[in-house]
């Protein structure tokens, strides 16, 4: 896996994400993919190799080892910090889309035609759903291989003897021990620690941007309303006082007094 790639598409996504989407971003290069590379792959690299079991029966300690992991645990972890990056790409490239749009448009109506997008990386409209679209389903992969991990062997919990009963070719009740299981236990709970932060982070970015958004659709509804009562004012004010000379005194009347008073009166 070349991590330096995904390092470099998800890169991008830092000019369009909030403040908790680039702590997300930190927390998953620093404490997840750093870890994974530096040492996870070094710790789980010898599992197999090291799984000892008390029998000489061929194929035993092979069929063991599957059974208790199905899936090694580094494994799982590469295809989490794959799946759970990728749907970031789709901001980008709805970023993308739009810088195209925003050139054929220049092309076809000339440099100094008005924009599509005020900003092609703000978060409105299409992009914001887009947005919130790829957190819903990184917290859903992320609570997915969480639940995987725990499934598959019970708990987060790697004991140092497993017992192997009643599975063929193993003649009986077979003892098997893990390699280092303290090592890869301790590695096992901070890779569930940095999933559970960025779980937490996930979620507090959902509920910023929707309280951002209706934030911003309040305010533009107090304006609307404001705009309405000010056209509503206006319309009143259209019937204009006038003023009548009388006894050396200003009298003032409406359109209507006046018209009543003064009948052959013509307005134009």
């Amino acid at each position: 896996m070349d991590w330096k790639t995904l390092q470099g598409l998800l890169s991008g996504v830092n000019k369009y994400s909030t403040a908790f989407g680039r702590i997300w971003l930190s927390v998953v290069f620093v404490f997840r993919v750093l870890v994974y590379v530096v040492a996870a792959e070094r710790v789980w690299g010898d599992e197999q190799k090291d799984f000892d079991c008390n029998t000489r029966q061929p194929g035993c300690t092979n069929v063991c080892y599957d059974h208790f992991f199905p899936i090694s645990h580094i494994r799982l972890w590469a295809l989490q910090l794959i799946f759970v990056t990728c749907p970031s790409l789709l901001v980008i490239m709805h970023v993308a889309y739009r810088e195209d749009r925003e050139r054929k448009n220049r092309e076809k109506n000339g440099e100094n035609c008005p924009k599509l997008y005020s900003n092609t990386g703000k978060k409105h409209g299409g992009l914001w759903w887009t947005y919130l679209l790829t957190l819903f389903f990184k917290l859903t992969i992320e609570i997915t291989f969480l639940y995987l991990l725990h499934k598959i062997w019970d708990s987060f919990d790697l004991p140092r003897l497993v017992k192997c009963d009643k599975i063929d070719p193993c003649p009986n009740i077979v003892d098997c021990y893990i390699a280092r299981p303290t090592e890869k236990k301790i590695f096992t709970y901070f890779m569930v620690g940095a999933s559970a932060i960025c779980i937490v982070l996930t979620i507090c970015e959902i509920f910023y941007l929707i309280f951002k958004r209706l934030v911003r659709s309040t305010r533009k509804w107090q304006k609307s309303k404001q705009s309405v009562t000010y056209s509503k004012a206006s319309t009143c004010r259209c019937h204009t006082k006038m003023e009548q000379p009388q006894g050396g005194k200003v009298k003032n009347k409406t359109l209507e007094t006046l018209g009543a008073s003064a009948p052959n009166l013509t307005l134009i």
